[in-house]
């Protein structure tokens, strides 16, 4: 007799809490052919997430609806494979985009948004107007924040956001981007909030908000945190590691306010 203890719980009911592919049973030495099919699906779709178009126009028009006008911009990648080739291409603005947002940059602002499409256009396609038409309600409320510029940037990746921000003189910048596929979520959008951006920062210095998509993380309750990480980061004019996520325990302060002593 085996001396094993019995969970009290089969393995089965975690399936009731994770999208994790957990308790598939097997068929053999293999697993069963449902999940199996399950699997090869997932795969299929972020595969495809990645080499989605991005369609900028339509999010530009998408943009417009909500009363906001948007610049269209791109990085100096070419196309979709010198994109995924060279990750340090997508980080920069070709030469055409720096001199036309260098044009529209007359006096800084305090707050910019760019949307890019990152490594799942899918995502951004189907959550990015959603996600900033309630952001735009969190702004409005109390101490509002001003939107300065939105753009829409093809070919980016999220360090593409402080070239921009710094193009724009912007205090801080929110980066909307599609994130890396995965085999639950092939179109999980992440947000980037980066203070005093300026190329050269590291992800230690940005906040981020993800795993917003149906499955995940709902429009309002990001957007919640997002507003919250922007009206905290403009009074203590920082962001990343030295801004802690503290939406859910209390509001934050009026923009311009002192620090507690």
């Amino acid at each position: 007799m085996s001396d094993e203890p019995v969970p009290a719980r089969p393995t089965v009911d975690l399936r009731a809490f994770t999208p994790a592919r957990v308790a598939l049973g097997r068929s053999g030495a293999s697993l069963p052919t449902k999940p199996l099919l399950d699997f090869t699906l997932a795969h299929a779709r972020a595969r495809d997430a990645v080499h989605a178009v991005f369609d900028a126009p339509r999010l530009v028009a998408g943009i417009s609806a909500l009363g906001l006008a948007a610049t269209e911009v791109r990085s100096r990648a070419a196309d979709r494979s010198d994109y995924l080739r060279r990750p340090d291409l997508g980080r920069q603005l070709d030469a055409g985009s720096a001199a036309a947002l260098a044009d529209r940059a007359v006096a800084p602002c305090q707050f910019a948004i760019v949307i890019g499409d990152g490594l799942s256009a899918a995502a951004v396609h189907a959550h990015a107007v959603a996600l900033l038409n309630s952001l735009l309600g969190m702004l409005a409320q109390g101490d509002a924040v001003a939107i300065g510029h939105v753009v829409v940037a093809s070919g980016a990746r999220v360090a593409l956001g402080d070239e921009i921000g710094a193009i724009l003189g912007a205090r801080m910048v929110l980066m909307l981007i599609g994130e890396r596929p995965g085999l639950s979520a092939p179109d999980s959008l992440g947000a980037y909030l980066t203070f005093a951006p300026r190329p050269g920062l590291t992800d230690a210095e940005r906040n981020c908000v993800s795993n917003i998509h149906k499955a995940g993380l709902s429009y309002e309750e990001a957007a919640l945190k997002i507003a919250w990480l922007v009206r905290e980061g403009l009074a203590r004019e920082v962001t990343g590691v030295a801004l802690k996520d503290e939406s859910a325990d209390r509001a934050p302060r009026r923009i311009g306010t002192a620090l507690p002593e």
